[in-house]
């Protein structure tokens, strides 16, 4: 007797859709995301709920969320494998938020370091919906039962909440919530800025030489590798005081697959100006069959439209099944 197929795990991961996506978003994530989607059971979103804890101008909103639609599928998000949603077209995620924040501690809220950190950085706005961010975001990952989470650095505060917030739940009601653990790339980068490489890589960047966009054309990414921040060793070798280097390494160990040793060897004896023009070339032709997708997708928003159509219609009956399990516990009379 042929042996059951095991379960794929559920992976849910969402983003954004606010403007330029960097080689940082791309390394870091986006690559990944689009590798995991034969392991996995893949659920994506566009995060445009949470968006608007930010004001945003409403016709640049607009094609922001189509620009990232069309970036993600240009990256290699697959909506025959996966499922890849706008999260507002999928009304399950904002009413389990409600009912979530009634099981979150106002405490539990007030420590979060982003809340703290956007309301400095906008201190005209600190809304509700700033507050109770990571608890919408705790609705987005346990509507879909999910195993894992793809959190960088910046978020494992945000898991950990989710994780808080369900085994409350769980201890309460009994088991309706998959308790998610973080996922850890194989591969992938934390890519730090091109000329302050001590911070992470970021379109907020007053200095536009820091970050490569995916849209940036080929001379410009050159330009800007070129005019990375270094040191004076000449030498490419990993190592401590050699912020610089070491990120430019990592991200042409990412594209190339090559090892640090393997880099080393390769730039033995040559300077730093072959190295960052090998590092820009790597970058050029890793993104080339990227922004040639991307000039299709963007032109055909019907596409964009059917995908996403398809993706919430299962994504909602989905998640519906598990809203409805969690308010049936709670005592509501479902209709």
């Amino acid at each position: 007797m042929e042996q059951a197929t095991e379960r794929k795990k559920v992976v849910f991961s969402a983003i954004q859709p606010s403007g330029t996506v960097t080689l940082g978003n791309y390394l870091g994530a986006l690559k990944n995301w689009s590798a995991m989607q034969d392991e996995y059971n893949c659920i994506f979103a566009l995060a445009d709920l949470h968006t608007i804890t930010v004001r945003q101008e409403p016709a640049q909103f607009r094609k922001n969320i189509y620009e990232a639609y069309a970036t993600l599928l240009a990256c290699g998000i697959d909506v025959e494998k996966s499922l890849f949603f706008v999260q507002s077209h999928v009304n399950t995620h904002a009413q389990l938020a409600w009912v979530l924040n009634c099981y979150t501690q106002f405490g539990e809220l007030s420590r979060m370091t982003q809340f703290k950190d956007k309301s400095a950085k906008h201190a005209d706005n600190v809304n509700a919906g700033l507050f109770t961010y990571p608890t919408l975001m705790a609705a987005d990952i346990l509507l879909y039962q999910a195993d894992l989470v793809p959190v960088g650095a910046d978020q494992k505060q945000h898991l950990e909440i989710t994780r808080n917030i369900a085994e409350r739940f769980n201890g309460l009601y009994g088991n309706v919530f998959r308790v998610p653990e973080p996922y850890i790339a194989k591969s992938g980068a934390r890519v730090m800025s091109l000329q302050d490489p001590t911070k992470k890589m970021s379109k907020s960047d007053e200095n536009v030489n820091g970050f490569i966009t995916l849209n940036d054309a080929p001379e410009v990414i050159m330009k800007k590798f070129k005019r990375a921040v270094t040191d004076s060793d000449a030498c490419v070798k990993y190592g401590e005081g050699k912020d610089g280097i070491n990120n430019l390494m990592s991200i042409y160990s990412t594209i190339t697959g090559k090892t640090f040793e393997q880099i080393e060897l390769e730039f033995e004896g040559k300077g730093y100006g072959d190295f960052k023009t090998a590092v820009g070339e790597a970058v050029v032709e890793e993104l080339r069959p990227i922004k040639e997708r991307f000039d299709q997708y963007i032109k055909d928003k019907a596409y964009m439209q059917e995908c996403w159509t398809k993706s919430a219609e299962t994504a909602q009956r989905f998640s519906q099944r598990t809203l409805d399990k969690a308010m049936k516990k709670i005592g509501y009379v479902l209709k």
